[in-house]
């Protein structure tokens, strides 16, 4: 069977799926779903036929269900011609994906912390007593009613928290409000709580995620910045892990992005990769690559 206009040529659907890199049945669904009409189908057979001019549009869909892209977004993609709609669009998806990943990245780090011993699965009210002297003194209150036990429970909770919110999507502005009360009161919390010079870092290293995330380049630079002084500092010091540095420049070339100083960004990042060579376990090595992957360029 022949077109006349065009290509002249109307291609099958297993034919045309092949060339545009989606299956039959998915071709099928999107029939279904409105999405992409074939341009004939035999009233006999039921047959679907597709024209070569419909590759464009099909290759696309393809292109963009690979990126995870929803059905109902690619519709609305392929049906506006204003550039600026499809950008704003795409980074709706963006935002989703960045929150997704903020969630596997925290779940990849309780998960090595358990498997490595570090924290324990099940706790109890006596976990960590000790016997003795030591056990039985009394702890050091501040001025807020808080030792330095509680301070770290508290950095702890606010720190998972501002990463809960990170996962979120679709924040509210009361949450956007809520996220960066609470990474800045979990720096507080933890800076009274007994830790290292590392912790300290780490805490850094989280609000300037959050800027980051939020689009605030001059905060997220000003946190970043510190964060890489007192990770440097916790190597000096001898209480750094041997991904705390590399995080820091992860976390200096992502704010710097975010700040429109794009030349700055791309030396620090090559300086991050540069410094994955020295972090020996590969899980650690891989979030730090998959957040330099996801940083903006």
């Amino acid at each position: 069977m022949t077109r006349t206009a065009q290509s002249g040529e109307f291609l099958s659907i297993g034919r045309f799926g092949r060339l545009a890199g989606l299956s039959i049945g998915a071709l099928r669904h999107y029939d279904e779903l409105g999405l992409l009409h074939p341009v004939q189908v035999d009233p006999e057979t039921g047959y679907r036929r597709y024209a070569r001019e419909q590759l464009e549009a099909a290759r696309a869909i393809a292109r963009l269900r690979d990126l995870e892209v929803p059905l109902e977004e690619i519709r609305e993609l392929l049906g506006t011609d204003d550039p600026d709609e499809r950008r704003r669009r795409l980074a709706v998806h963006r935002s989703r994906l960045e929150a997704r990943l903020n969630r596997l990245i925290r779940v990849l780090h309780v998960i090595r912390q358990l498997s490595e011993g570090r924290e324990p699965l099940m706790t109890s009210d006596t976990a960590g007593a000790t016997a003795g002297a030591e056990a039985a003194a009394p702890p050091t209150i501040d001025a807020l009613g808080l030792d330095a036990d509680a301070h770290r429970a508290l950095g702890k909770a606010l720190y998972n928290q501002v990463w809960t919110l990170l996962e979120s999507a679709n924040r509210t502005p009361e949450q956007v409000d809520e996220m960066l009360y609470a990474c800045h009161a979990s720096a507080y919390h933890w800076s009274k709580g007994g830790g290292t010079v590392a912790n300290r870092a780490r805490s850094e290293w989280q609000i300037a995620r959050v800027y980051s995330t939020l689009g605030r380049g001059e905060p997220a630079l000003w946190h970043a910045r510190r964060c890489l002084e007192l990770a440097e500092g916790a190597v000096a010091a001898g209480v750094a892990d041997d991904w705390d540095v590399p995080a820091a420049l992860e976390g200096l070339a992502r704010a710097q992005a975010v700040a429109g100083d794009h030349a700055a960004a791309a030396i620090t990042r090559a300086r991050a990769r540069d410094s994955l060579a020295g972090i020996g376990d590969p899980e650690d090595r891989e979030l730090i690559e998959q957040d330099l992957a996801s940083a903006p360029v």
